[in-house]
């Protein structure tokens, strides 16, 4: 079982097809895509002398060299380390050492933050095309390391997720099963980082043959966005919240014909934003709740909740061959509606962290991967995600959940985002605060009528910080942890 099949079936099938585009032109067919991965194989082992289960690391943005590389490591019986490009050199260096990566790949950008890394722009990387094909690809058992997965690290230093070949095949099909069909001429757009969830989510693409497009900017920038998704048809992508906040925003935002499938995850999206998105693009909205550790795979609401616009404030109910639960402190069952951490299992979920048997056997205690989220399902299977269980506030021993606030905060018209924490308080335990970007000037009075009009008096924020940007990670998840620090530096 190794997923360089899902490109080479394609190659045979379609070998004149286009498999690879930058911007508005194709650089790779199916046959010189599984050509090139083919030949680069063979140098990772005879020329690098890499043997079955080593590491190679990619420290690269958005490029086709990216996808021939993570192939070329499957094809080799290798396992890949994406890492995100936009990490400071001192968390690659930390990642590489974790890892114990033999080799590194960068892009140019990147060449002087991993000094030893080969650049995909070199002389040396051309010469490695120039060998020879290898006759096959390596033999690979279903739960070998295909991939080790660093978590965003949004709290302490980061953990490799193993993700096998078979975690990320059961992913794939769940794509199929859950979210779209696919068929060759189909097109996924590359906005978000390929060493993220849009990178796996260009297996299933392969797998159909259809077409993997890569912005010329290799990010994300909306009006080159919309004008990509005008030029090619059938156009799906994967996009943070935060990327659809910004869509909607720009002076370029339009409904875009030729859109197929906007899958959106990695952090909570709010109902108003929600709304909003239906509004511009229609149902073609699916909302997918995952972690790493399970890739893009626990829930889903699909797009035809998203057109009946049916439980908007959940993320949607278990993905086929997946079970979720909620449990409570002492890791027993709870009943619908009751509030606990959520826990999954299914043959997404990864073997475990790399050479951490400590944080595997804590997350995945009796055959459950503990999400560390807290959540609640009700009769009919929907999950809503309260919050991370590290960022519940406990105010004179009431439980609150910001994310709830934050829910009716952004009602005001002229509240962009908003983002709730706990500071310390000597008699209630902790108190409400509240940051806030603005559209427009508001009074806190506004957002005070507000909270009071929709919500219990207790949860209310005592202060609302207005600033300019809220801190966030490089895959736009909000710091708490810095809010938190923040909160209680200042606090009046």
């Amino acid at each position: 079982m190794n997923l360089v099949q899902l490109l080479l079936r394609s190659a045979r099938w379609l070998p004149a097809q286009a498999a690879l585009a930058v911007g508005k032109t194709p650089v790779r067919s199916y046959r010189e895509l599984a050509d090139r991965t083919s030949r680069l194989s063979t140098s990772l082992l005879k020329k690098f002398n890499l043997a079955a289960g080593d590491r190679v690391a990619l420290a690269m943005k958005n490029c086709p060299e990216y996808y021939e590389l993570l192939f070329a490591c499957w094809h080799a019986g290798l396992v890949a380390v994406p890492m995100n490009a936009k990490l400071h050199a001192r968390e690659l260096a930390w990642i590489l050492e974790d890892s114990g990566a033999k080799l590194c790949f960068v892009t140019p950008d990147l060449e002087t933050a991993v000094a030893s890394g080969i650049s995909v722009a070199s002389a040396d990387y051309a010469k490695l095309l120039s060998q020879e094909q290898a006759t096959n690809p390596a033999e690979v058992a279903p739960d070998a390391p295909a991939w080790l997965f660093y978590t965003s690290g949004t709290t302490g230093l980061p953990k490799g997720a193993v993700l096998s070949h078979r975690n990320l095949l059961f992913m794939t099909q769940a794509y199929f099963a859950d979210i779209d069909q696919l068929a060759p001429g189909d097109t996924i757009l590359h906005a978000a980082p390929l060493s993220h969830g849009s990178g796996l989510y260009g297996l299933p693409h392969f797998a159909a043959g259809a077409l993997n497009v890569i912005p010329e900017s290799g990010r994300f920038e909306p009006e080159e966005i919309y004008a990509l998704l005008e030029h090619w048809r059938n156009v799906s992508f994967f996009a943070a919240p935060t990327m659809i906040v910004r869509l909607l925003a720009s002076a370029a935002a339009r409904a875009p014909a030729n859109l197929k499938t906007i899958a959106y995850g990695g952090a909570p999206m709010y109902l108003a934003d929600s709304l909003r998105a239906i509004e511009l693009f229609g149902p073609r909205l699916y909302q997918l709740y995952g972690q790493g550790e399970s890739p893009m795979t626990i829930t889903g609401l699909a797009q035809a909740m998203h057109a009946e616009r049916r439980a908007l404030e959940s993320c949607g109910i278990a993905r086929t061959g997946v079970e979720v639960a909620v449990r409570g402190a002492q890791d027993e069952p709870l009943p619908p509606g009751e509030t606990g951490e959520i826990v999954t299992r299914s043959d997404c979920v990864m073997a475990g962290y790399w050479r951490n048997p400590e944080a595997s056997a804590q997350a995945l205690r009796g055959g459950w991967l503990h999400t560390g989220d807290l959540g609640s399902l009700d009769q009919a299977g929907f999950l809503t995600l309260k919050d991370r269980s590290k960022d519940m506030i406990i105010s004179g021993g009431s439980n609150i959940y910001p994310r709830e606030i934050e829910e009716v905060l952004l009602r005001h018209p002229g509240v962009a985002e908003c983002s709730v924490v706990g500071r310390p308080h000597p008699e209630w335990g902790e108190e409400v605060i509240a940051f806030v970007v603005c559209r427009r000037s508001v009074a806190p009075a506004e957002l005070d009528a507000l909270c009071l009009d929709n919500i219990a008096r207790f949860k209310r924020p005592r202060e609302y910080r207005f600033v300019e940007a809220l801190p966030k990670n490089n895959y736009g998840k909000v710091l708490k942890t810095e809010l938190r620090r923040l909160a209680g530096d200042v606090a009046q």
